[in-house]
């Protein structure tokens, strides 16, 4: 699903990127948008997005860095983490160089793999096969941004997911559906990607992309993806001092072929930051700083966000 690829990003970059690599909805190049009218394929991208936002990101809950160590856990205002609900001393997580490890105790009645545990070590997300313990209705996972290493905490009965109203788009317009060229690097290049807890990564780039709107000639970078499927942006433009995410949006696209892809930005969206405090979202990189606006895609909505 679309926002998670942000976070296949996040593991190249510690999470300056997300791990963003699921089944990411299409661009959709092989149908033309003539109309402003959103189109079939336009409403199940849409209805992707918003079922990928209620799964892996509305219901965060917590997200704890932890320091070298034991690090106490549970509802109760004594623990070194407290968690939203839950028992009130459900154990303790052990730091020790990268390895975490969980102590619960008899009252937690956690579970890993649908067996009930008290000791166990948690492998990261970035390793490709995260542990996840189950508490009630709680699920928590390590993760690890760049030197950082935390626990992330999610509620399956999240009130965020209830209450979600739904992402707000412009009005389709096929102006802003532009054919790039594709001008792949050297496998040398590099840019600096900033995130929103202040870290920058050091990101190879596979290339870039050429193309005009109205007139004028821009390009931008991927900073992520394979051309042969699918190439992943994080953009900004002047929309975004007051129509649309500040940090940038992400943008992905079909393969290129024949040295050209399709940039739709009607399907620009916001990161998962844009609905939870809980996500470590990449911003968008000076060299994918657009100086026009793109009236098109995701909006924000200020007075309600989150980074």
């Amino acid at each position: 699903m679309i926002r998670l690829r942000i976070c296949v990003v996040a593991m190249v970059c510690g999470l300056a990127l997300p791990s963003l690599a699921p089944a990411v909805p299409k661009s959709a190049a092989s149908t033309h948008t003539k109309s402003n009218q959103p189109d079939s394929s336009f409403n199940k991208w849409k209805a992707d997005l918003i079922e990928d936002l209620k799964t892996n990101w509305l219901p965060l809950a917590g997200l704890f860095w932890l320091k070298p160590g034991d690090n106490t856990f549970g509802s109760a205002a004594d623990n070194a983490i407290v968690f939203p609900k839950g028992p009130a001393h459900a154990g303790v997580f052990t730091l020790q160089g990268d390895a975490v490890t969980v102590t619960l105790t008899k009252d937690a009645h956690a579970t890993i793999a649908g067996k009930e545990v008290k000791t166990s070590a948690l492998q990261p997300d970035t390793s490709g096969n995260r542990t996840i313990v189950e508490m009630g209705s709680l699920r928590f996972h390590v993760i690890k941004r760049g030197e950082r290493t935390g626990i992330r905490l999610k509620d399956l009965d999240s009130d965020a997911v209830k209450n979600y109203k739904g992402p707000v788009f412009f009005p389709q317009d096929s102006t802003y559906r532009v054919t790039a060229v594709w001008l792949p690097s050297d496998g040398k290049k590099t840019v600096d990607v900033p995130n929103v807890l202040g870290d920058v990564t050091r990101t190879p780039i596979p290339g870039t992309v050429v193309f005009t709107i109205k007139g004028q000639k821009m390009q931008l970078t991927p900073l992520g993806g394979d051309p042969a499927k699918s190439l992943f942006f994080v953009f900004n433009d002047l929309t975004a001092r007051t129509d649309t995410y500040p940090g940038g949006r992400f943008l992905d696209t079909d393969p290129v072929v024949n040295g050209r892809v399709l940039l739709d930005f009607n399907r620009a969206y916001n990161p998962p930051c844009a609905v939870t405090p809980y996500a470590t979202c990449p911003l968008a990189p000076k060299e994918n700083r657009l100086p026009v606006a793109i009236p098109a895609g995701e909006k924000y909505d200020r007075s309600h966000g989150h980074h």
